[in-house]
């Protein structure tokens, strides 16, 4: 079964490369599917186009559809094109010429749209939740090292004395930013696309403001014709948001692996979360970091692909539009695994103390050699060349004290400013609306 079928078939070969994925992705969808043809239907009724009775029935046999979506018994049968068609199929079984009616003022188009913005936003919430919890950890490790010390490094080389407070808190207020362009991408999924048709309306007088209630959404895609264009823009928007957080994420991972080497020693994983050599005994190798990192790497391009897949496309639907499932829908699985593995790996990581004893990180002390003078009333540049003969001349001993005490310092690490900004973009997202508004869609 097809929705745009005719009287003559389509050549076999033509629809495998045509329908490509679609059937297996579209199961990501057939919940949110069932939760558009609710709202849609309820519409229909109020303008005429469905009786009261006929709104119970096809309602009613919705439901039922639903519970088995989340029962996990839903399947697309063989030589059905797509979940859309697969719903149909089932109420026309069922309700026979009432099931058919469900179409009426709508197009493929805006059924797959809504149908994907309701699976991203759901998906964005999601990730939202895991990017929050691991926050939360982060700002609770910051706050349990604060008074460990770590060296600071520029251009890999021993720069300054930083700490495992600072450490941790610089990866909680990246996530901060994070959350601002996943909101943003949340803000432009949260539109409803419902009754623009095939990108230029209907002559049924569609009730779209009632749709938007009803599927929860923030506000509508008022332009039938931007409705259309946003496919694409709003699932590359999403993804530049995932991306933003793969690039954290990866950026902890490398530091994991630095840190967790013999070379460096600052940190250890517990021995059930690293993985053996074939050859060599003695290896513990932090295989969930580099997994972590390669991970996120490949997230990190997600922008890039959609650039390049939108690339010259006029306004209006284009068929290239059906791949951008085919990245998207991955990426929102991976990135959740990712801040499901970081959330696990922290939880579990081991500081070690006391690194800074070693004599070979004197010169990280340099600075508060420095700084010391100026105190004395020495003009820095005098200072920093002083202290810079002291170390030529092997003369330098470090103080090895630390008085930092400005905001976002070792002694002042500001996590309490921290967790207010990210609680502002927190409550930007208002999950509860929508959350309420498909709760009464269901009852």
């Amino acid at each position: 079964m097809k929705l745009w079928q005719k009287d003559y078939p389509l050549n076999q070969k033509i629809e495998n490369f045509t329908v490509g994925k679609d059937r297996e992705l579209d199961l990501n969808l057939a919940e949110f599917d069932v939760l558009g043809s609710l709202a849609h239907t309820q519409m229909l009724q109020t303008i005429g186009l469905l009786s009261s009775q006929e709104l119970e029935l096809i309602h009613q046999e919705l439901k039922a559809i639903y519970q088995q979506i989340k029962d996990g018994n839903f399947r697309i049968e063989e030589g059905v094109e797509d979940v859309h068609s697969q719903v149909e199929l089932q109420l026309t079984r069922k309700l026979g010429d009432t099931g058919k009616k469900i179409h009426s003022g709508r197009s493929r188009n805006d059924q797959v749209l809504v149908d994907l913005k309701l699976y991203m936003r759901n998906g964005l919430e999601n990730i939202a939740r895991q990017t929050q919890n691991l926050f939360t950890l982060l700002i609770k490790l910051s706050n349990q090292y604060k008074d460990i010390l770590l060296p600071g490094y520029t251009h890999l080389q021993i720069a300054m004395p930083s700490s495992f407070g600072l450490w941790f808190g610089a990866y909680a207020e990246s996530l901060v930013d994070d959350m601002h362009l996943l909101q943003a991408a949340y803000k432009i999924t949260n539109k409803n696309p419902l009754g623009s048709g095939a990108g230029y309306g209907s002559s049924f007088p569609l009730n779209r403001t009632l749709t938007t209630q009803l599927l929860g959404f923030e506000s509508l895609h008022y332009n039938v014709v931007y409705a259309q264009m946003s496919r694409g823009k709003t699932e590359q928007t999403a993804c530049t948001a995932i991306a933003a957080i793969a690039a954290t994420l990866s950026k902890i991972a490398m530091d994991i692996c630095l840190y967790n080497s013999q070379n460096f020693g600052f940190l250890t994983l517990p021995d059930d979360l690293t993985t053996g050599s074939s050859i060599m005994p003695h290896k513990k190798n932090p295989d969930v970091a580099e997994l972590l990192r390669g991970r996120t790497n490949r997230l990190k391009a997600l922008p890039n692909e959609f650039s390049l897949l939108l690339s010259n496309l006029p306004s209006g639907y284009h068929r290239d539009l059906q791949l951008t499932k085919e990245i998207m829908m991955p990426a929102f699985e991976e990135i959740q695994s990712c801040l499901d593995i970081t959330y696990f790996m922290l939880e579990n990581i081991q500081v070690k103390p006391d690194i800074l004893s070693d004599a070979k990180y004197a010169h990280l002390f340099s600075v508060e050699r420095v700084n010391e003078l100026v105190l004395q009333g020495v003009p820095f540049r005098e200072a920093y060349m002083q202290v810079g003969k002291e170390i030529a001349s092997g003369t330098y001993q470090p103080t090895r004290q630390v008085h930092h005490t400005h905001e976002g310092s070792i002694g002042n690490l500001s996590n309490e400013a921290i967790t207010h900004q990210m609680a502002q973009v927190w409550n930007l997202f208002a999950f509860e609306k929508p959350a309420t508004a498909i709760k009464q869609l269901l009852q």
